[in-house]
């Protein structure tokens, strides 16, 4: 006569695998807390993004000061002022941008997930960053920051009250020219270690 099988719903659980892993939810042994820890520890972090927020604040303060300057003298400036003053601005607004993506994105990469899926206004980037992903966002943002100042310089050097002189403006070009160079690298590194992933870059 044939033995019915077990039930499956009324048969005992089965031991946990023991293999040697940290459980960080509920830790208790000493190799738990001390995973635990570990994994608390990101939040160390976090009071660096709020130092970056207050960053950011200043940032804007320093933008409608210039701006207000702007306003108030421009018929006292020549084209040349006008530029650079105008350059100062596109300058703070990118600086502030990559504030937001060291921000949100370092936040969202090292520290805890931002609950934002299916929000109207979450950033069209924060999808799918990563470290990789936010390194290379970030080595373009410094690009763009660069040929704001190397652009400045140029304007500078043109000037007759300028003292800037040729072996400036070289330097800063070459620094530049690193900036861009490094920035092709670190996409090319990251197409390369991933060819098939889109990362909307």
């Amino acid at each position: 006569m044939s033995v019915p099988p077990p039930d499956v719903a009324t048969s005992p659980p089965s031991p946990p695998d023991d293999k040697g892993g940290m459980n960080v939810s509920h830790p208790r042994t000493p190799a738990g807390m001390i995973g635990w820890s570990i994994f608390a520890s990101r939040w160390v972090q976090a009071p660096l993004y709020i130092g970056l927020i207050a960053a950011q604040i200043i940032y804007v303060v320093k933008f409608w000061k210039e701006l207000v300057h702007l306003v108030v003298d421009f018929s006292s400036f020549d084209e040349n002022a006008i530029m650079l003053t105008v350059l100062g601005l596109v300058d703070v607004v990118m600086i502030a941008n990559l504030l937001i993506m060291v921000i949100i994105g370092g936040y969202e990469t090292f520290v805890s997930r931002i609950r934002m899926d299916n929000h109207p206004d979450q950033p069209e980037w924060l999808s799918h960053v990563n470290a990789n992903v936010l390194k290379v966002k970030l080595a373009m943002a410094i690009v763009g920051i660069s040929s704001i100042h190397l652009l400045k310089t140029f304007i500078e050097y043109g000037t007759h009250e300028s003292e800037l002189t040729s072996t400036e403006v070289m330097w800063q070009t070459i620094i530049h020219m690193t900036f861009v160079l490094s920035a092709i690298g670190l996409a090319y590194i990251d197409r390369y270690l991933s060819p098939t992933k889109d990362d909307g870059l």
